[in-house]
């Protein structure tokens, strides 16, 4: 169903492989992307659960938006193992105007299409979601 304010659809696949992440741990990290011709939000790239942090940070555009969702894990001072949902709106400096004003009309609808989202960050340059960022937000 597509979004009255911006009208971008979910593909269902979003919906599917975030299941997968949340519920199975199948995915670290999941990239959406809004292709306008087709007017809905898609899945770009997963990152296996082998993957960290960089392998993240390093699949995000250096001058285009996107949307993502990392699965963090962390251990609390008390010393147990956890993990958050984090949604990141990745916006760069250097991305286009057209396309920044898209990604934020649609983000709250596809955030809302995402049960499960702990945790969410925006960003317009890499040091705004940068590890320590992500270990301060976890807690």
């Amino acid at each position: 169903m597509a979004n009255a304010a911006s009208g971008m659809a979910v593909h269902d696949d979003c919906k599917l492989k975030f299941l997968e992440l949340k519920a199975k741990r199948t995915y670290r990290f999941i990239v959406f992307k809004i292709e306008e011709k087709q007017k809905q939000v898609i899945v770009e790239k997963v990152g296996e659960p082998g993957q960290g942090y960089e392998d993240f940070a390093a699949s995000l555009p250096a001058d285009e938006c996107r949307y993502a969702v990392f699965d963090f894990d962390f251990v609390t001072a008390e010393n147990c193992q956890k993990s958050r949902i984090f949604f990141i709106a990745w916006s760069p400096d250097t991305s286009k105007v057209r396309s920044k004003m898209i990604y934020a009309s649609s983000k709250d609808r596809f955030k809302r299409e995402l049960d499960g989202i702990q945790v969410e960050l925006q960003a317009t340059d890499p040091t705004e979601m940068g590890l320590d960022v992500f270990k301060s937000r976890a807690n």
